[in-house]
């Protein structure tokens, strides 16, 4: 397809480029209003449309704020993203968004096609600690603003927002024991991941609060899919482990894990209660529905957006660390009876 240009129209009325482009810009002192007319109807005709890249680069400003995301299999990324696409569209920004699939080389190739495009401003959610620091400090180098959300680098002066992972773990954690659990497997996320750190610290910590002995061997690392979950259930059950709980790093692992118990005639949580970080309302789908620790995905959303928009404005704008408080809800995974409200 060939767009039509200032070019094809000047050519197609026998009149200067510059013509036609004042006339498009709406320049009525130096276009007649009877030539300004013309060409904006055979503009329009001819199926021209303003090339808003070139605009944007005179303005030096694309008005494009880019969103990168590890993974688009949940609700969170698309909730985060409608809460900021919300935002930032009042205020004449687009946003270009972009997922990584938790692999730190497409991430980095996404990252650079918001340079190269020139975007206002980076959201991202990383998928590792360390593979990509060069390139965030090539984009901050550049002083393209960046904000990190949920999944942070604490080692980089940037703004970041996420939940209070730690505590809700160990809350998680202590919940799991006072409902008489106490060989509690713990599937956590890769090591390559903030977040795995601290949940699984949380995970610790609370254990050692009601004298429960760690043991390495109730903690499987693995990757954060559907499947992951599963093969960790299988795989603890080859190291021939007894456990009468499941803590797990995100929802996804959660339903492998459940799906491979039910399968192996495991009740829940009568034999194995089940549970979860980063829930959505995916946990309410399945039988029975999982206990989670839900994040405030709207507000990370609006709070990561009012970080980013701060730095837009003014590169020099002190860096923050937002830390929100995400909701545990108990639901029959864990208890046959929850309670009504959860806090």
């Amino acid at each position: 397809m060939k767009y039509v240009t200032i070019k094809d129209i000047a050519a197609a009325l026998g009149i200067s480029k510059s013509t036609v482009s004042r006339a498009l810009n709406g320049d009525v002192k130096n276009v007649s209003k009877e030539t300004l007319q013309k060409i904006v109807d055979t503009a329009a005709s001819m199926g021209y449309r303003r090339n808003e890249l070139a605009v944007n680069l005179r303005a030096k400003s694309n008005h494009v704020i880019g969103i990168l995301v590890p993974e688009i299999t949940t609700p969170f990324a698309m909730s985060f993203i409608a809460s900021v696409q919300k935002i930032v569209s009042a205020k004449g920004y687009r946003v270009s968004i972009a997922f990584s699939n938790e692999s730190p080389e497409t991430e980095r190739m996404n990252l650079e096609m918001f340079i190269n495009s020139r975007v206002d401003g980076i959201l991202i959610s990383t998928c590792h600690n360390t593979a990509n620091l060069s390139t965030y400090e090539d984009i901050l180098q550049r002083k393209i603003p960046l904000v990190f959300f949920d999944r942070t680098i604490a080692e980089l002066p940037v703004s970041s927002v996420r939940s209070n992972d730690y505590i809700k773990s160990f809350f998680m954690v202590e919940h799991l024991i006072m409902s008489g659990k106490r060989k509690i497997l713990h599937i956590a996320g890769p090591n390559h991941i903030q977040n795995t750190i601290e949940r699984t610290r949380g995970y610790r910590d609370a254990l050692a609060k009601f004298r429960i002995p760690f043991n390495p061997e109730l903690v499987v690392q693995c990757g954060v899919g559907v499947e992951d979950g599963s093969a960790a259930i299988e795989q603890a059950f080859q190291k021939g482990l007894d456990f009468d709980a499941v803590f797990c790093f995100t929802e996804t692992q959660a339903f492998g894990a459940k799906r491979c118990l039910q399968e192996h005639g495991f009740a829940i949580p009568a034999d194995v209660a089940i549970c979860c970080m980063s829930g959505t309302i995916l946990s309410t789908l399945v039988y029975p529905q999982i206990t989670a620790v839900e994040q405030q995905v709207e507000e990370m959303g609006e709070v990561a957006t009012s970080l980013l928009l701060d730095k837009i404005n003014d590169f020099s704008a002190p860096e923050q660390t937002i830390i929100l408080n995400a909701k545990m809800v108990i639901r029959n995974s864990t208890v046959e009876n929850p309670p009504a409200e959860n806090a």
